[in-house]
């Protein structure tokens, strides 16, 4: 089978859960009404979410590859997010639904009448969404799709509540008690979890995450490589969708580089990111001037005392205007006001009639 681009291999997916799911839904709904059990009709609702679930993840795989245009220059690559949101709706409706109709039948219960025909669907059911989500979180991973990762983690759950309705099936059939009531309340409350965890995760990508340590370190990785290069720091990256990003890494470089030098080794550093992690990556410079060299290590070493910090760099000594910049980075609990009290005093003791100019980072990434 020859390669497939993301929006096929999505898209395909997509179309084979639809399709499993639409013949589960049916078959399970048959039985269901025709024993008359709220938890294997509540099992068919389920499976025929997760069918309109994965037409909703290609209407949105489509969309998202809309070109950009002037009132959206970053492309539409985020409604794949948004898609999943509406995934992660579809999914805690049903769940909700589910639940009121189960609670009715744990208040009001019946005996459900079933068939050989019965237990073969549910168990053939229970090994097709073993086989499905296994496929679908696959082929989410490869793709790098939350949508169809989501929807492949739904099918893992449903696979673990068909097997819950056949256990009460099993009951019913031996000890003429029903559980059905209980056993839709159960998948119900699953399939509530299901849809918030897929809601929480997509909100949180709308919102903005951090960045993936792996692909943050071999991003400063390949910056660093350049041996002009001295140090990669304050990289920040903007995800535009699963496969775009816009960012900015900051590097120190020898002072005496020259501005043609310097251009080159940009372009360089940014062909190389956008060929290797599809990261539009705009560079800045600091400057670093080796005479200083034992000043620049003192000021690290007491700005690293201090918990919370995380590293220093971009430390510039400028004797023309008596000034000293340093970027610290720290985390998000670091009281700056007294760290950069200490820092100036001790610059004062090194430097006396230096300013210290402190620039505090945020630890964007790893």
């Amino acid at each position: 089978m020859p390669n497939l681009t993301r929006e096929q291999g999505i898209t395909r997916t997509s179309i084979i859960g639809v399709i499993v799911n639409v013949l589960l839904s049916g078959f399970k709904a048959l039985i269901g009404l025709i024993s008359g059990s709220i938890s294997i009709v509540l099992d068919a609702v389920n499976n025929l979410t997760d069918a309109v679930s994965s037409v909703v993840t290609i209407v949105g795989i489509r969309l998202a590859r809309k070109k950009p245009d002037e009132k959206h220059p970053f492309g539409h690559g985020r409604i794949e997010y948004f898609s999943a949101i509406i995934v992660a709706g579809i999914v805690i409706a049903a769940g909700v639904t589910s639940l009121y109709e189960s609670v009715q039948k744990i208040f009001h219960p019946e005996m459900p009448d079933y068939s050989a025909a019965s237990v073969i669907i549910v168990a053939a059911a229970v090994l097709v969404k073993i086989i499905l989500g296994r496929y679908v979180i696959g082929q989410g991973k490869k793709y790098q799709s939350e949508a169809l990762v989501a929807s492949g983690s739904d099918a893992s759950f449903d696979a673990i509540l068909s097997a819950s309705t056949l256990l009460g099936i099993g009951i019913t059939l031996l000890f003429h008690i029903t559980l059905d009531g209980w056993i839709g309340a159960v998948i119900a409350v699953f399939i509530i979890r299901a849809g918030w965890e897929i809601l929480m995760e997509s909100v949180s990508s709308v919102i903005g995450n951090r960045p993936d340590s792996e692909v943050s370190r071999a991003i400063r990785g390949t910056v660093s490589d350049h041996p002009e290069v001295l140090g990669a720091y304050d990289l920040v990256l903007h995800d535009y969708g699963p496969d775009y990003a816009i960012g900015s890494v900051h590097i120190e470089i020898p002072a005496e580089m020259t501005a043609d030098q310097i251009h080159r080794l940009t372009r360089a550093i940014s062909e190389e990111v956008m060929q290797k992690y599809h990261v539009i990556l705009t560079i800045g410079i600091y400057a670093i001037d080796s005479s200083h060299q034992e000043l620049r290590e003192s000021i690290h070493r007491t700005a690293m005392e201090h918990a919370g910090v995380l590293g220093t760099h971009a430390i510039y000594i400028d004797d023309q205007e008596k000034t000293i910049t340093i970027d610290v980075i720290t985390d998000f609990e670091v009281d700056r006001a007294a760290l950069k009290e200490d820092l100036e005093g001790h610059i004062q003791e090194y430097l006396p009639g230096y300013r210290a100019d402190i620039n505090f980072d945020n630890n964007f990434s790893d």
